[in-house]
């Protein structure tokens, strides 16, 4: 009994790295995914799930964070500038939710994710897109890391 509740903290663990990572906390889920499958001792399909949708669902709460974050726009504390928020908004205008694809990236999916809120991009859609996304970098995550041990 006890390997279940190892396993369970372990994916626990994962899902919290994933769903940091996605948000704008300074984190990397990669590493964790990875090592855990160096160890050959977990599914890869359940890392995979637990990774996407960890990962997914710290890209929605940017999505809503985007979504209340304008009327915080003038404030002296507020993290972006109002001129770096006009041009993410302006880039995601010119390339649409087909951008959030590029959600996986570093530092321009979160960027992306937040923008597509303060955009109001229909929630359904955003989800579907980044899970995509998401899912896509972990799944060539996993296939380079078992190329690599083969």
């Amino acid at each position: 009994m006890p390997l279940v509740v190892i396993d369970i903290s372990v994916y626990l663990g994962l899902f919290l790295t994933a769903l940091g990572a996605a948000s704008v906390l300074p984190m990397q889920s990669e590493p964790v995914l990875v090592g855990l499958i160096l160890t050959g001792k977990f599914s890869l399909p359940m890392l995979l799930a637990v990774a996407s949708v960890g990962n997914t669902l710290g890209s929605i709460l940017n999505w809503f964070l985007g979504r209340g974050i304008e009327r915080f726009r003038d404030r002296r504390w507020f993290p972006v500038s109002g001129k770096a928020l006009e041009h993410s908004s302006r880039w995601y205008r010119k390339y649409g939710k087909w951008s959030l694809l590029l959600s996986w990236m570093p530092l321009l999916g979160d960027a992306l994710t937040v923008v597509a809120g303060v955009l109001r991009e229909p929630l359904l859609t955003f989800t579907i897109l980044v899970f995509i996304a998401k899912t896509g970098r972990y799944l060539v995550l996993t296939f380079a890391t078992l190329k690599l041990m083969s």
